[in-house]
């Protein structure tokens, strides 16, 4: 579909080019996609390896997974890894392919073939898991996100040692010119209601992050649902134990063994981290949280705020 196409018909369309130390939106327009595909989509930090594993084993049924989930369900958008590589990658999988992305949607090439899974969490606790992510990162990845050829704009800067330095900047400063907050990644509320603003099109699905916590087959269920992927009533149990945090996070650690995770100090077990809400209440104070009350009043609608605060809604 092309971009035309789109803005004739009220659909998606990429209207900005991200790239900076993580980001290059382009390198989506080197993959040819398939009518079956799915992109997993998440702003950061708010349930993508989760999400990715449901539906891992979805596809495969609770049956273990043939690879990792990072060559299983690639990062097209992750500009440290050679397109090149991705791309043959995923032209030779003979499954159904699940695609991982960071982008807002006004920086993805649109496509209504393809299944979107879009999961979004509390920007509170986004923070919380992005302050952890963040200052673990060795010198080995600050040297991969800089030092890889290509990068447009500044140099990813060290994380600050004080965690309500990094709030201010995260809550009130934006990395591009039409953003006011994810500083210095990217948007994490402006990439919310990106998607949000497209909730009616059918082949999107909106998951929250409590909500995959408070009802976990419920979820996996309606994810099944929506990708049309039929699994056995006996199956169910294998996948709900085989998605759990806490498998999830022993399979990463298996997975490490063969593949080292050396872009975090503590490995897969830094990645995963506590995966729980609320931690951001012992951390903020009044004056904080007011900041991130001018940013969502800025950059979300009402009910895109409703939903992202509490889940259970669907849009």
């Amino acid at each position: 579909m092309t971009e035309t196409t789109a803005r004739t018909q009220n659909l998606p369309q990429r209207i900005h080019t991200y790239r900076n130390h993580h980001l290059d939106s382009s390198r989506w327009d080197s993959v040819v996609l398939r009518d079956d595909d799915i992109v997993v989509a998440t702003s950061y930090k708010a349930g993508t390896t989760w999400m990715q594993g449901i539906v891992g084993n979805l596809i495969f049924s609770g049956e273990e997974l043939p690879a990792p989930l990072l060559e299983l369900s690639p990062w097209v958008d992750a500009r440290i890894m050679p397109i090149e590589s991705i791309v043959t990658q995923l032209e030779q999988q003979k499954y159904r392919r699940f695609m991982k992305t960071h982008l807002a949607l006004d920086g993805l090439r649109y496509d209504s073939r393809l299944k979107y899974v879009y999961v979004a969490r509390d920007a509170r606790d986004v923070f919380m898991s992005f302050w952890n992510h963040y200052g673990s990162y060795t010198e080995e990845a600050y040297a991969r996100f800089n030092g890889t050829p290509g990068r447009v704009g500044p140099e990813l800067p060290r994380c600050p040692n004080d965690i309500h330095e990094l709030w201010r900047n995260w809550i009130t400063r934006g990395w591009f010119e039409w953003e006011t907050e994810g500083y210095p990644f990217h948007a994490n509320l402006h990439h919310v209601q990106s998607w949000w603003d497209y909730r009616h099109l059918p082949n999107i699905l909106f998951v929250h992050y409590a909500d995959l916590l408070a009802d976990f087959e419920g979820e996996a269920r309606r994810v099944a649902g929506f990708l049309e992927i039929e699994v056995p009533e006996a199956t169910w149990p294998l996948i709900i134990r085989n998605c759990s945090l806490a498998e999830m996070r022993a399979s990463r650690v298996r997975d490490e063994k063969l593949r080292p995770i050396t872009f975090f100090r503590g490995g897969a077990e830094t990645f995963f981290y506590k995966g729980t809400n609320g931690r951001w209440r012992e951390v903020l104070s009044e004056e904080e949280v007011a900041l991130y009350e001018q940013a969502a009043k800025r950059e979300l609608t009402p009910d895109c705020r409703q939903w992202l605060e509490s889940g259970r809604l669907r849009p």
